[in-house]
């Protein structure tokens, strides 16, 4: 059995943990979460979370951002996080950086049958590359890579290639798009940010103004989380417009990756917004844009698509890494 510090570092909060790992199995010990813009670097905050307790000396944290070497800036936060610093300011004897997403994916056999929805059961023999999309503050994506005995998380920055629209309502969406950010990614209509921003571009192009009681919840918290609540209630027809292509644009991401990945052993779909709108995941218009490739269509079928339900997944990934190297 090995004691480590396993972290979750995303663009709206990070997660910290002191993890006992046995095998494939987990146990989180003690874990703190933090909002991630209270800290102007992630030194302050680690140093605040070993504040009262004595750190293992094998850590390995998860990040939003394109780790290089063993350093990484984080996409979505100012931050700038380098192992070796790491390892000589808290005194680890071994500090590893992952990709937010490849922590993701290094969580997966930790995860137990009832911790996974399906979408898409696939073929009884599915076996193969696997991959793995996520939207939360941001977009992430990886890939699993199938040597004949077992997976290799890998990690991508896919959420930043170019967003492709398919139909009149979705290039309107992207030339709006584009008026406001320039390059239009797939992050950029796939996240938190980008529901709110979609949100947005639909009240213009219905030409419906916002409820006041909305504005308000939007301005004072989450503006994305006030959205689906009006979303699942049905009580503001744009909230509902909004989600539902939302669900139908991340199925479309979804297919896209899982053509290029040729993701024959599954796709899961992670992140922190896929569970809280399970009804409209479930509903069939996800799978169905996963599904609308063309000729492509019964490749597609024979994947397994699953929902990943267990949101400590991007801390088990980080802690078995950990424990790898313990």
């Amino acid at each position: 059995m090995s004691r480590v510090i396993a972290g979750d570092i995303g663009g709206t909060k990070t997660r910290l943990a002191i993890v006992e790992v046995s095998g494939t199995r987990v146990r989180i010990e003690h874990e703190i979460e933090y909002r991630s813009g209270d800290f102007v670097a992630f030194e302050a905050l680690l140093a605040d979370f070993l504040k009262d307790s004595p750190a293992p000396d094998c850590a390995a944290f998860g990040i939003a951002g394109p780790v290089r070497g063993r350093a990484v800036r984080a996409t979505n936060l100012p931050w700038l996080i380098e192992a070796d610093a790491l390892q000589q300011r808290f005194g680890f004897r071994v500090c590893t950086l992952l990709n937010d997403l490849e922590a993701t994916a290094c969580g997966l056999p930790a995860l137990g049958a009832d911790e996974l929805l399906t979408l898409q059961p696939g073929a009884d023999d599915a076996l193969g590359n696997g991959a793995i999309i996520a939207a939360g503050t941001g977009l992430g994506e990886a890939g699993l890579y199938w040597d004949g005995q077992r997976h290799h998380p890998y990690a991508t920055e896919g959420g930043h290639a170019s967003f492709s629209p398919q139909d009149e309502l979705e290039f309107a969406l992207l030339r709006h798009l584009q008026a406001r950010y320039g390059h239009v990614s797939w992050e950029r209509v796939v996240s938190g940010m980008g529901l709110a921003d979609l949100h947005d571009f639909l009240r213009v192009y219905r030409k419906a103004p916002l409820p006041q009681r909305l504005a308000e919840e939007m301005k004072t918290g989450d503006a994305g989380a006030a959205i689906s609540r009006a979303a699942l209630a049905g009580s503001d027809d744009i909230c509902v417009e909004t989600l539902d292509r939302f669900v139908r644009l991340y199925g479309a991401e979804a297919g896209n990756l899982a053509l290029k990945t040729m993701s024959s052993g599954g796709l899961y779909v992670g992140g922190g917004i896929a569970p809280k709108i399970l009804p409209l995941m479930q509903s069939g218009s996800f799978v169905e844009a996963f599904l609308g490739k063309g000729r492509m269509r019964p490749l597609l079928e024979a994947m397994p698509v699953r929902v990943i339900l267990d949101d400590h997944v991007a801390l088990y990934g980080p802690a078995l890494c950990a424990a790898r190297t313990a």
